[in-house]
């Protein structure tokens, strides 16, 4: 939108009002006296038309509103952050899991992941490999994230991007995160106190009660134990 003061002249303009009714083809001089008698400023809304369209308002204020529209809309966007993670096609299970972890902690974080498969020498020879690799990646994740490109290779590496699931997005994966481990919690809890349980009652089936074996007399005919000598 161009604010028109006196300076500009085109011969005429289609006016619209500060109430969105259309007031009608009109010279430029009177549509900006109209303008004035209002107070408000004479704004060119769609220049390409034939006459101009114009409408009347209050220019200050209508660029406080965009303003704010933009700052909102910036407040609202979400920048998105590209993080990396290589395996090879021979990786070994404990340095599999730790990337696993890696790539898990960054779709929580709501970030997407590039996971590259490296190939060395021959190994290039077996894309297979990696695609295994990629694939099973992605169904042990899938809770976290999903593919959004599918395996590709180019040369010697092959690569797949995972984004965040919605479930991530809108924040019910670590709240189900949090409510496992809870359960689990609560399950190891019940499981040490049945054991303690265990233990004592074991503990009290095993213990002497009185008339014991300490106390039981010997048999009918059986030597009594000599006493000791008494210094």
């Amino acid at each position: 939108m161009t604010r028109i003061n006196e300076r500009i002249r085109v011969p005429e303009v289609r006016l619209i009002d500060d109430e969105g009714n259309q007031v009608g083809v009109l010279k430029i001089a009177d549509a900006l006296n109209f303008a004035h008698e209002r107070d408000l400023d004479l704004v060119e809304v769609a220049p390409e038309a034939r006459p101009p369209v114009c409408r009347v308002l209050d220019y200050s204020k209508y660029k406080y509103e965009q303003a704010q529209k933009q700052k909102q809309a910036r407040k609202h966007q979400q920048q998105v952050t590209i993080r990396e993670i290589k395996f090879r096609p021979k990786i070994a299970q404990h340095d599999y899991d730790t990337k696993k972890s890696h790539v898990e902690r960054f779709l929580r974080h709501k970030d997407k992941v590039k996971i590259t498969i490296m190939f060395r020498g021959r190994e290039v020879t077996h894309p297979e490999r990696g695609t295994a690799i990629l694939e099973r990646l992605a169904a042990e994740l899938a809770e976290f994230g999903v593919v959004e490109q599918h395996p590709t290779q180019e040369g010697r590496n092959m690569t797949m991007l995972m984004a965040p699931s919605k479930a991530v997005l809108a924040g019910r994966a670590d709240a189900a995160a949090s409510s496992g481990e809870a359960a689990n919690g609560a399950r190891g809890a019940a499981d040490a106190q049945v054991k303690l349980d265990g233990a004592a009652a074991d503990g009290a089936a095993g213990g002497t009660s009185p008339g014991a074996v300490g106390d039981t007399p010997p048999p009918t005919g059986a030597t009594p134990p000599a006493s000791s000598p008494v210094a």
